[in-house]
């Protein structure tokens, strides 16, 4: 399925907070005037002294390279799936406070054991 542009950006954020401290300076400069600041190629460019081409093949470059680091390492992805244990965790302990359903104390701990596991 095709991400919304909304969710690539949400994306290139989340990829950028985990791994943009592995860019060199340059790197993380142009790609957060680009992605951050919506500024576009061209005044890029024009403020770094470089081709057009050269930014956009340096946007490129630093989009890819952070994928492959999120390939690899996956923390993107455990972070993204830690989130929504919580959030069940939250929802259970709520339905908790409702119903005081015992099984759902069940739940939360099996939740709450893959978490600190690290099994999802």
């Amino acid at each position: 399925m095709e991400k919304t542009s909304v969710e690539k950006i949400v994306m290139q954020a989340l990829l950028y907070d985990f791994y943009g401290e592995l860019l060199n300076d340059h790197q993380k400069a142009v790609y957060e005037d680009y992605v951050f600041n919506d500024i576009g190629i061209s005044e890029i460019a024009e403020e770094r002294g470089i081709s057009r081409q050269g930014v956009h093949d340096l946007i490129k470059r630093c989009s890819k390279t952070l994928q492959d680091y999120e390939d690899k390492l996956h923390l993107v992805e455990k972070f993204q799936k830690t989130k929504e244990l919580v959030a069940q965790i939250s929802s259970l302990a709520d339905q908790f406070v409702l119903e005081k359903d015992l099984k759902l104390i069940d739940e939360i701990k099996c939740i709450s054991g893959h978490i600190l596991d690290d099994t999802f």
